[in-house]
């Protein structure tokens, strides 16, 4: 294996790890899938800026499918923390938003989520095989922003 495959396959598996950190904890706690609070997250950052966001925009903000986005967006829309809307310049485009339940289960889930993932890349620096993979994070989070 090179040198980059084997840093790759360190990310992957710390990825993993936290992904299932992340799911329990906010599961447990709030009720959410990690894509539902992703998305709730994209949700309320669109909605800072006045905008309700297209299903194709959140699929690839998330990193899904149109499909696998339609049935989250469906589950939000059941539970009250999102609703969907016809866009009246263009009828084939549906917009979704987060409601204010949505709003305040974000804001609940926040801490959650923040306190698992310092928790979980904590829990990787003590493994040998993940401390370089941690560390190259945190180094990349605490750059300044090119330009």
């Amino acid at each position: 294996m090179s040198t980059e495959e084997h840093v790759w396959d360190r990310f992957v598996v710390l990825h993993a790890r936290i992904e299932h950190e992340l799911t329990k904890a906010l599961h447990r706690r709030h009720g959410l899938g990690l894509s539902e609070y992703r998305a709730l997250s994209h949700l309320a950052a669109s909605e800072e800026s006045n905008c309700s966001v297209r299903m194709q925009e959140l699929a690839e903000a998330l990193g899904l499918n149109q499909s696998s986005v339609s049935r989250l967006v469906a589950r939000l829309e059941d539970a009250g923390l999102s609703e969907r809307d016809i866009c009246e310049l263009d009828r084939r485009g549906i917009y979704t938003m987060i409601t204010p339940a949505g709003q305040a289960r974000l804001v609940e889930a926040e801490p959650t989520y923040r306190e698992t993932l310092t928790a979980a890349l904590d829990k990787a620096t003590a493994s040998p095989d993940l401390a370089g993979a941690v560390a190259a994070l945190r180094t990349g989070i605490n750059a300044p922003a090119p330009g």
